[in-house]
């Protein structure tokens, strides 16, 4: 999967499609999913070009990785989640149901979450 500088995230970085934003700083967005999974599900993504996680831990800065997951706590204590608990998932590649080839972070919660996965039969 490469890079696609015409994603719909690169877009909402670049202020071509709006989002309902929830933190910014520097080097991260967050902001609402636009079909919600849960009562409170947030996509974080980084403000580099960076197409999984994989390729965000071997090529982003040092400060960027930690911006990063301290943006993701600060949401976390922000909208109270680390009270009662949430889930944070990223897809990565094809058989990981990755949609949009920019790494991005979602933080589900807000009520009971099921099991990560359907169990086999």
């Amino acid at each position: 999967m490469t890079y696609d500088p015409n994603n719909i995230f690169a877009k909402i970085l670049r202020g071509e499609i709006p989002c309902q934003k929830v933190y910014e700083d520097d080097h991260v967005l967050a902001f609402n999913d636009i079909a919600p999974q849960a009562p409170v599900h947030i996509l974080v993504i980084p403000k580099g070009a960076y197409k999984t996680v994989e390729d965000f831990g071997l090529n982003a800065g040092a400060g960027e990785i930690k911006a990063f997951y301290m943006a993701v706590a600060k949401i976390v204590e922000e909208q109270a989640l680390n009270l009662d608990g949430f889930r944070t998932i990223s897809n990565s590649g094809i058989n990981g149901g990755q949609e949009v080839p920019h790494y991005h972070l979602h933080i589900l919660g807000g009520k009971k979450l099921g099991p990560m996965l359907a169990k086999a039969a």
